[in-house]
């Protein structure tokens, strides 16, 4: 038999196990990443910052796109953690099967539609004129390839749901050389504009989906399906909506804020505001990672502990997720306001844009411990089957960004401050009204298993 990579989090030193479970995950979402900075680096370098904005234009509607996959893998994730934490793996099995057809299903709509839906999306979105030809294509040819982000999200959430963060972050380091590569070629060699960058991307995510997923199922023996797994079940197919869909809409209405925010970006009707948010806006991507994974570090821990009926333990470990994540919050930002004009350099060349994006990150960075709360408590939520705070959070987000952005540009008359004042306020509400949900202790009563496990026994074994 192989050996697994699984690993069983009810058990060892919360801080520890969280720490080792999300640093594969910091460099596999840092790898990730790399391949949004190939694309704005290469192509605000080689195609000026014209394409930059364009290319920029499109991020929060892509976004919204690929989130919605993210959250129903996510979902899915969440109840395999929950199965096998309680040790009931034949059913984990059968979930596995389900949820990837849901996935599958899911990602070939969504990449129809995408595509259909570009120009109108980015018209009402008020994109510049000289820039909407740049940014169709860019986002079309992205957008098309949502199928292959859903099933790398797929994959990736099933691994990590058996406590192996290690398997996924393999395949997206040969994918981000890849995807460098391709980017240099397409761009920079045959001149294919922003299309070349958006296809190097798409190429590199169909590589890291297959190779994962074929390398997942041969490494894992917990992951070797049996002819009776393969039955479509309504049961798991229900569950996996149920879970999934509060997450993905979670995530669609916070990607609807970012659409709001960046319409208000594109009002501004300048090219350096345009520049500077579309720069800053990656840097910020870049540094939120440390909290996305540990959000997802929390939702295995506390997903596996919670099936277990350990959450006590499954509370020691949110603590430590908290700590972590204000020690990094803090240290980040003094970086950024010691060296963010620095940062922003290797993205524009304009001196007000610069300007600018300079300012964007020292403001942002004064919340970066809300931020860091949002993502660990989120993610202890979400393991412990609170999907009813998701919509929650992404209501507050919603209601915060829009709100707040009218308030501060239409009531208040602000000027481009104003785009990132109101991120700061967001991430406070979001941050407080998380905290909020956890005290009440609603999610003691959300996990999923109850009523399965009285319906079978635990099955410890993996035959």
């Amino acid at each position: 038999m192989l050996q697994s990579a699984a690993q069983n989090m009810t058990k060892g030193k919360e801080a520890t196990l969280i720490i080792r479970f999300a640093l594969p995950l910091l460099a596999g979402n840092l790898l990730q990443q790399f391949y949004n900075l190939a694309d704005t680096a290469i192509v605000g370098k080689k195609l000026g910052d014209d394409a930059l904005a364009a290319v920029g234009a499109t991020g929060s509607v892509t976004y919204l796109f690929y989130t919605l996959c993210l959250g129903l893998a996510t979902g899915a994730g969440i109840m395999i953690a929950q199965f096998f934490g309680a040790g009931m793996h034949q059913r984990m099995r059968t979930a596995v099967w389900n949820s990837s057809i849901v996935t599958a299903v899911f990602g070939i709509l969504i990449s129809i539609f995408s595509i259909f839906l570009t120009e109108p999306v980015l018209r009402l979105m008020q994109t510049d004129s000289d820039l909407m030809q740049m940014a169709v294509s860019y986002m079309r040819i992205s957008c098309g390839g949502t199928i292959a982000v859903a099933a790398y999200n797929w994959i990736n959430a099933v691994v990590r749901a058996l406590g192996d963060s290690q398997t996924p972050l393999l395949f997206l380091a040969i994918a981000s050389v890849l995807n460098v590569g391709l980017d240099l070629l397409f761009v920079m060699v045959l001149n294919m504009g922003v299309e070349g960058a958006a296809i190097a991307t798409v190429i590199s995510q169909f590589i890291a989906a297959a190779s994962c997923i074929v390398y997942a199922f041969r490494r894992m023996p917990e992951l070797s399906l049996k002819r009776e797994d393969f039955r479509v079940s309504g049961e798991m197919i229900s569950l996996t909506l149920k879970t999934g869909l509060p997450i993905a809409m979670q995530s669609g209405l916070i990607s609807i804020s970012m659409s709001a925010l960046q319409r208000v970006t594109n009002g501004f009707g300048s090219k350096p505001v345009m520049a500077a948010y579309t720069a800053s806006m990656r840097v910020e991507q870049l540094i939120q990672q440390p909290f996305i994974s540990l959000n997802a570090a929390m939702a295995t821990f506390s997903g596996q502990n919670v099936g277990a009926g350990e959450t006590m333990r499954a509370e020691r470990g949110l603590k430590s997720g908290l700590r972590i994540s204000s020690l990094l919050a803090i240290v980040i930002a003094v970086i950024f306001w010691i060296a963010g004009d620095l940062i922003i350099r290797c993205f524009i060349s304009g001196s007000e844009a610069v300007s600018i994006g300079y300012f964007a990150l020292r403001t942002t960075s004064l919340c970066y411990i809300p931020l860091g709360s949002i993502h660990v408590v989120r993610g202890f939520l979400n393991g412990a089957g609170d999907t009813g705070y998701a919509m929650l959070n992404g209501m507050t987000e919603v209601i915060c960004r829009i709100g707040g952005a009218f308030v501060m540009t239409a009531l208040l008359g602000m000027d481009y401050r104003a785009i990132w004042y109101t991120t700061c306020v967001t991430w406070f509400v979001t941050g407080l009204v998380g905290w909020i949900r956890y005290c009440r202790g609603k999610w003691r009563s959300k996990a999923l298993l109850p009523d399965m496990q009285k319906q079978m026994p635990h099955d410890s074994s993996l035959d």
